[in-house]
């Protein structure tokens, strides 16, 4: 029987393994298994105890649970005949390169590397006589993948936004000169982030809002400001492709809008996409999807934005006790009620009245960033 490697068609018997084979992937089967369950445990501690992230700790622990129960479809008796640790030409391999980290960050990104090749070693190894083990270890590998990528960002946006406390909703106002005089106030007022919102532009007359934005924020920023987070990161509100026709920071979609997977092959890698969310599981989702950050509210009543139900500050405890992904309160938050926000864990909000319409903007959003930042002062 003939095998051509060009046709596309294997014609080899589909033999069993043989005795040594079985137990050579046995071997494999073991070392990976246990190097997949080692590797999540220093994923695990690092977002338990450097993140102090309740929400990625709980799913690295489920993975690593995950992978018992799959080691369990192999009986322990046969893992530990045919282990031999030993006789293990590998054990004395080792790199300059292993030895040493340059930070922490470091050592949880070599071991998720780890969990990722070990998991795709035991899907392909499993193959050998046990199919079902190896379909189950594709899937681990794939969530596995998710949560390198959410602890990654997390870390990243955690420290791009360690500053934004201050996040204020504006519309295009009625004339050019009206937008120009409120983006001064609110850039020397020291506003961290800015978000454009209008639901009354055309699609034409929102760009050349955003860009308006986009140039008054460069003339009135102090220079230097891009590099000490003085600037206002600029945000495009549900618009993605006017954000990037901007050339703003970031654009921020709603649970009705498009999803964050869909924004990024819009606006790519680089740009920051915040979500709004509801519920925990909605927060705990976005975590996963690659938000950058996240609204949670409604909090409270608000006259810009009309809702159905209010969240409450309890949500905002939930997500203050589990997610250090950035967070912002949104929904009616006043100076006077900021000490329910506040008290219930969070010291970054977004808010558009409170400051866009009282009668010194500027003075207004000045008391807000004053309160967060004591807030931070306190939860830190």
């Amino acid at each position: 029987m003939t095998y051509d490697k060009n046709s596309g068609d294997d014609h080899r018997p589909n033999l069993p393994p043989s005795s040594g084979e079985q137990l050579a992937a046995l071997r494999i089967l073991d070392a990976n298994f246990n190097r997949v369950s080692e590797g999540l445990r220093v994923v695990e501690e690092y977002c338990r105890f450097a993140l102090e992230d309740r929400h990625l700790a709980q799913n690295a622990k489920e993975i690593r649970h995950d992978i018992g129960h799959l080691a369990a479809g192999i009986s322990p008796e046969t893992l530990a005949k045919a282990r031999e640790t030993l006789r293990d030409v590998g054990t004395g391999v080792t790199l300059g390169s292993e030895k040493t980290r340059a930070g922490i960050l470091d050592v949880v990104i070599a071991s998720t590397k780890r969990v990722e090749q070990s998991l795709r070693a035991i899907e392909e190894y499993a193959k050998l006589g046990y199919p079902q083990l190896s379909a189950a270890a594709k899937q681990l590998r794939y969530r596995a993948y998710t949560l390198a990528r959410a602890m990654l960002l997390t870390d990243h946006h955690r420290q791009q936004m360690a500053k934004r406390l201050l996040y204020v909703l504006i519309d295009g106002r009625a004339s050019d000169a009206e937008f120009a005089s409120l983006v001064r106030m609110l850039v020397e007022a020291r506003v961290d982030v800015l978000q454009l919102r209008d639901k009354r532009l055309t699609d034409r007359q929102l760009l050349e809002k955003a860009q308006l934005l986009k140039s008054l924020v460069e003339q009135f920023a102090p220079a230097g400001a891009e590099e000490t987070a003085e600037r206002p990161l600029l945000v495009m509100n549900d618009r993605p492709d006017l954000a990037l026709l901007a050339r703003l920071d970031g654009v921020h979609v709603g649970q009705d809008e498009l999803p964050v997977d869909a924004v990024r092959k819009i606006v790519g890698p680089e740009m920051l996409v915040g979500v709004s969310t509801h519920s925990i599981e909605q927060a705990r989702q976005a975590v996963l999807d690659g938000a950058s950050y996240i609204g949670c509210g409604p909090v409270f009543p608000s006259n810009t934005k009309q809702f159905g139900s209010f969240v409450g500050t309890e949500f905002l405890a939930q997500v203050a006790a589990e997610i250090q992904l950035p967070a912002f309160a949104i929904g009616g938050i006043t100076l006077e009620n900021l000490p329910q926000v506040t008290a219930a864990g969070f010291s970054r909000v977004a808010v558009s009245a409170a400051v866009s319409s009282a009668a010194d903007p500027a003075t207004a959003a000045r008391l807000l960033k004053t309160e967060l930042l004591a807030a931070a002062a306190r939860q830190a």
